[in-house]
């Protein structure tokens, strides 16, 4: 018999409540070591705190980089870029991300970049953060939204106004950025973890003013779902694995070890506790 370990929902955080590492539960179960014909054993090496998979063989060796930046962030930040971004290299455009240190913004900001914008901008949660987005990714300029006036910190490293913005939070920031947008700008409607623990219906309603001013400046603001775009997921997977092997994406991750923290990183995932894909490591 074999001891095995599972994770299992316990409760939940109910409408508008927010996960914490008490809904989740670490059961021990005695599982037969006997095979029947047709079966095999599985070990696990690493767990993402969300959900897809791809194949090992683009990772070059990192086998986590499958859950993240060759995964479906990696994928959802390139053709998020593609499909809704519009980015024209030599136009001189300046992109925003939203939650950029995590791990679709990091891969978003990064190919940004690389497809020609002029500056790209990453919003985030820390000091330590924006440092990194500088120093290791390529970025412009980072702001962290916690200290002093957004819309300052958004004129001053956005004299230009804002072309094209990857919307990974919703909430009031997005309100801040899109009113610095230029005309015939673009949101890349990604993700809205701002307003994911509110009993709201997604993507959630916007103020009247920022409606008023999507529809003034004639700005593109469409939901992304990267499902959608099958029929590209192997190109954009060569893609992406030519870009991490080359160097030019860097990848970040954030690894806990053990599956009896599944649920405390999945929790500190949803409060910005990462920097990179949040992954939690199994076994060697």
């Amino acid at each position: 018999m074999l001891n095995v370990k599972r994770v299992v929902l316990r409760s939940r955080p109910g409408k508008n409540g927010i996960p914490v590492p008490e809904n989740f539960r670490v059961d021990e179960v005695l599982e037969s070591s006997e095979l029947k014909e047709g079966q095999v054993f599985v070990r696990t090496l690493f767990l993402s705190v969300d959900p897809y998979m791809v194949d090992p063989e683009m990772a070059d060796g990192h086998l986590s980089y499958v859950l993240g930046a060759l995964g479906m962030p990696g994928l959802t930040a390139l053709l998020g870029v593609r499909e809704k971004g519009h980015v024209t290299p030599g136009s001189h455009q300046t992109m925003v991300i939203s939650g950029a240190a995590g791990a679709c913004g990091s891969i978003a900001g990064q190919i940004g970049r690389l497809d020609g914008c002029e500056r790209v901008v990453g919003i985030c949660g820390s000091d330590q953060k924006c440092q990194t987005l500088v120093t290791e990714l390529g970025f412009t300029a980072g702001i962290n939204y916690k200290k002093g006036d957004i819309s300052s910190a958004l004129r001053e490293h956005c004299p230009a106004g804002i072309d094209v913005y990857f919307d990974n939070v919703g909430g009031a920031i997005s309100d801040a950025v899109i009113s610095l947008m230029n005309p015939g700008g673009h949101v890349i409607l990604c993700g809205q973890i701002s307003q994911y623990n509110k009993d709201l219906p997604y993507p959630p309603p916007l103020s009247e003013e920022t409606q008023e001013t999507l529809h003034r400046k004639n700005i593109t603001r469409e939901r992304f779902v990267v499902l959608n775009y099958m029929e590209k997921h192997a190109e954009g997977l060569t893609q992406l694995s030519h870009w991490v092997k080359t160097g030019q994406i860097k990848v970040l991750e954030t690894v806990v070890n053990g599956i009896e923290n599944m649920g405390e990183a999945f929790c500190s995932m949803m409060t910005g506790g990462n920097i990179g894909k949040q992954v939690v490591k199994i076994s060697d």
